[in-house]
């Protein structure tokens, strides 16, 4: 095997390629972009070299920069990860060129599931099932609707390259498509800088299954079972397992063998994906994913393989460890991606600095993958996958349980995450009853995504009493640096002269405020709370971290605080709200509902809109392209363009006012 590898990717799947290339003692070189230069896989790795600036276009999906740098490192072989240049057939070619191992098939097993129109046509070639579609080349617009209207309606548009989701409109009716396809092409051409769409009957209610296939050198090749990815959003997978439940024992079968054959089509070697529809008894193949895929640890969990080290051996010459027979699934696995995102608000990314970072103690049964620290930045530059947490069990019932337990001891402050989505899928009686389809999220939506209701007491109680203790600190420093730290405007018990020993705080959630008075008695501190005033008593456990009693429960809380900002976290659930200053007022509020401003950090990729121009509510406004999805912004009422404070291309800060809007 070679002794040495570059890993030409970041965060979580750079540090997860680093530990077993450590284990089998290879030399670990990574690669970081200037957003990157104090990332966690840059401290793991042996060495690490700065191929430009923050921008993926301008770092990570530079092949030249990259292999230049390999060269430099005395680098033998090339890990490219997932996503980036993962897939991309050139940089495979260019690596071969230069005598680096490319860890992953041959280029022209690449290109050939690089195109899902060349794909399909190759695995109809190979007998593998399709769903029906158009898969042609031509692409004119009539030749595209004429297509669509013999296949029928709903359809599915699709991008030809690529995918995670992107570039895919589902078009209900006739009338709707010429703009599904228009969106479609442009997402498409953005993210992959291909246009070239197909189409494909929509299927409502399938389930998402994936057989892991691999392939060496020596014709020899193997499939290590299913996965099931149903539970997914905007078609982006949210939880997996292994081995997909409730599937039929000759559909299980049929499926890993038509796996293996699509394998062999192409020459493959190395890992790969590939992915199938399963609509009742029937399965349809729907793409090949020429990598590993990010969901590849629920497949090392029930069948007890390291499929980096087989990628690495592979690579490497070497035949495959195992034959198929040799191969046994044991147990369960789940897994669910933790994002950093807002559910309750559409799902929009949030970027901002890990202020508290908190995973359960690893242990038989439960693995971690992350590529992030406490302290680190989640930035509009890349995905905003935090981390992967991935329970095992004897059974399904015993992984979720163990899953949910984990997400539970996750705690995530500084960024919105999606962990409360998590466990409420998990929760879900469709989920527990294992009959989860591709459409469970978007059905099952609002109970999935519920407001959150009414600041608990709890929660109140534990912001008033960190507060009281982070001033009390402040108070006893200031005491010790003064000329006179015995001065009685020192003291942090309470003591007032002339006046009764409270405190006032007040807290706000969005438009809510709370009063909260704290009151120091010779029998020890009460709260006067929304619900009456109650005893309590405060210990702290770590710093920011605490015993609470309030009344008669006992609970714990961490409380941090960045600026007015304050975060909350008890029992897994996450709370934000606001100290107000009274020395510089409430916030401010935003000046009339027609001020539009960026959700979230992002490039300004359309204008639809002049100044002056009167629109309809809903109608858009412009198009924002963040954590590489394409969101639109629309009007929140009739009116007409009072002005208009940005322009395609450019970069805009979260809370940036974009579009102001007159009310008719």
């Amino acid at each position: 095997m070679f002794q040495s590898i570059l890993i030409a990717n970041r965060g979580e799947i750079a540090c997860r390629v680093i530990r077993t290339a450590r284990r089998l003692g290879l030399r670990c070189i990574a690669v970081y972009s200037e957003a990157d230069a104090d990332a966690a896989h840059v401290e793991m790795a042996d060495s690490a070299f700065c191929i430009g600036a923050a921008p993926a276009s301008e770092s990570y999906l530079k092949g030249d920069v990259i292999l230049a740098a390999a060269k430099e490192a005395g680098a033998e072989a090339i890990h490219p990860g997932y996503g980036f240049l993962s897939e991309n057939a050139d940089f495979a070619e260019a690596c071969s060129a230069a005598g680096i191992v490319f860890v992953g098939p041959p280029a022209a097993a690449i290109r050939a599931m690089g195109s899902k129109s060349e794909a399909k046509a190759i695995m109809e070639g190979a007998g593998v099932p399709l769903v029906p579609g158009y898969h042609g080349d031509a692409q004119d617009v009539a030749i595209l609707k004429k297509e669509a209207d013999k296949l029928g309606f709903p359809l599915m548009v699709k991008a030809s390259a690529g995918g995670g989701g992107k570039g895919m409109r589902i078009v209900e009716d006739a009338g709707d498509f010429s703009a599904g396809l228009e969106a479609a092409q442009r997402e498409a051409m953005a993210a992959f800088g291909d246009d070239h769409v197909l189409l494909e009957r929509f299927l409502p209610s399938p389930r998402h299954v994936e057989i892991q296939v691999f392939r060496d050198d020596h014709g020899r090749a193997v499939h290590l079972f299913e996965r099931d990815c149903s539970s997914q959003r905007r078609h982006q997978k949210v939880i997996e397992e292994a081995p997909a439940p409730d599937l039929p024992a000759p559909v299980r079968k049929a499926m890993g063998e038509a796996a293996v054959a699509a394998a062999a089509a192409i020459d493959y070697r190395g890992a790969g994906t590939v992915e199938f529809l399963f609509d009742g008894e029937a399965f349809y193949f729907m793409e090949m994913n020429t990598r590993l895929q990010v969901e590849h640890p629920v497949t090392e969990m029930i069948t007890g393989v390291d499929l980096v080290e087989w990628q690495l051996r592979v690579a490497s010459g070497e035949p495959l460890p195992l034959a198929q027979d040799e191969l046994t699934v044991s147990g369960h696995a789940i897994e669910a991606r933790i994002y950093a995102e807002d559910p309750g608000n559409g799902f929009l990314p949030s970027t901002g600095r890990l202020l508290y970072l908190g995973f359960p103690a690893e242990e038989d049964g439960l693995r971690v993958d992350s590529g992030v620290r406490q302290g680190d930045a989640v930035t509009v530059y890349y995905d905003p996958m935090i981390a992967k947490v991935v329970a095992w069990g004897e059974d399904r019932e015993t992984a979720r349980r163990r899953l949910d337990r984990a997400l539970v001891q996750t705690e995530i402050a500084g960024v919105t995450s999606n962990v409360a989505f998590l466990r409420a899928i998990l929760g879900h009686a469709v989920f527990r009853r294992g009959a989860p389809d591709t459409g469970f999220i978007d059905q099952h939506r609002e109970s999935l995504v519920p407001e959150q209701g009414a600041v608990p007491d709890k929660v109140l109680a534990a912001l008033a009493l960190a507060e009281m203790r982070w001033r009390s600190r402040q108070a006893r420093l200031a005491a010790a640096g003064s000329g006179d730290p015995y001065s009685p405007w020192r003291l942090t018990n309470g003591w007032r002269l002339n006046s009764e020993t409270h405190s006032d705080l007040t807290f706000l959630d969005g438009e809510d405020a709370f009063l909260i008075s704290l009151h120091f008695g010779p029998e020890g501190l009460s709260l006067a709370l929304p619900s009456g005033e109650q005893a309590v008593r405060i210990e702290e456990i770590a710093e920011d971290h605490y015993a609470i009693r309030l009344g008669q429960e006992s609970f714990r809380a961490r409380v941090l605080g960045d600026g007015e900002q304050r975060w909350v976290l008890i029992d897994g659930a996450v709370y934000v709200l606001a100290l107000q200053d009274l020395l510089h007022g409430a916030p401010a509020e935003a000046t009339g509902s027609g001020r539009i401003t960026a959700p979230m950090p992002g490039k300004v990729m359309a204008v639809l809109v002049g100044a002056g121009e009167e629109v309809a509510q809903g109608a858009p406004l412009l198009r924002l392209e963040a954590m590489k999805m394409e969101h639109t912004l629309t009007a929140p009422h009739d009116g007409r363009i009072e002005s208009l404070n940005c322009t395609a291309g450019e970069l805009v800060d979260e809370g940036s006012e974009l579009v102001v809007l007159a009310e008719a």
